[in-house]
């Protein structure tokens, strides 16, 4: 199972000013790179503030939220499609989706559930846009102590002022 780390950042490495802000500062390109990627995949991790941000169950894409309180939600969101709630562990979260027939996931937020799975080892890969912005302060990517080596794949250049990045993980 290959899992994706997907992210828009700013140059001084945020991710966001606050854990309820929309991602609505990263530009039409980033958002289209975003859909392309995460529809490649199938499917999709995310927190539940993340998935609040959002507001919507991503189409065309399995969404699986994790939660410490999955009943909640589901009750709040019965009968949605492609649309589950979890408080699994990330490596019981992957194993599911290889069950059913998932060969690759997106990680798409937010920080804290980005680090669960970096500090268990489990992204392969990570795609970075880097937004011509500067928060000053915020949300990084990542959130406690780790040591990750990454080895850059590819840069594209999508628009005029924003890059996407693809690193691989250096797996130990």
């Amino acid at each position: 199972m290959k899992v994706i780390l997907i992210m828009a950042m700013t140059l001084d490495g945020k991710i966001a000013k606050h854990s309820m802000e929309p991602v609505d500062w990263t530009g039409t390109a980033d958002k289209k790179k975003f859909v392309e990627i995460t529809k490649n995949a199938g499917a999709v991790i995310m927190g539940s503030s993340t998935f609040k941000t959002i507001g919507q169950v991503l189409k065309g894409r399995r969404n699986i939220v994790m939660t410490k309180e999955p009943s909640f939600y589901s009750n709040q969101f019965a009968g949605s499609d492609n649309l589950e709630f979890t408080d699994k562990s990330p490596t019981q979260i992957l194993k599911s989706l290889k069950d059913d027939g998932f060969e690759s996931v997106a990680l798409i937020g937010g920080s804290k559930i980005n680090s669960l799975f970096a500090a268990q080892n489990l992204i392969d890969e990570i795609y970075i846009t880097l937004v011509p912005k500067i928060f000053g302060q915020g949300l990084c990517l990542l959130s406690g102590e780790l040591d990750i080596n990454l080895e850059l794949v590819e840069m594209e250049k999508i628009d005029n002022n924003s890059i996407l990045l693809r690193y691989s993980l250096i797996k130990p």
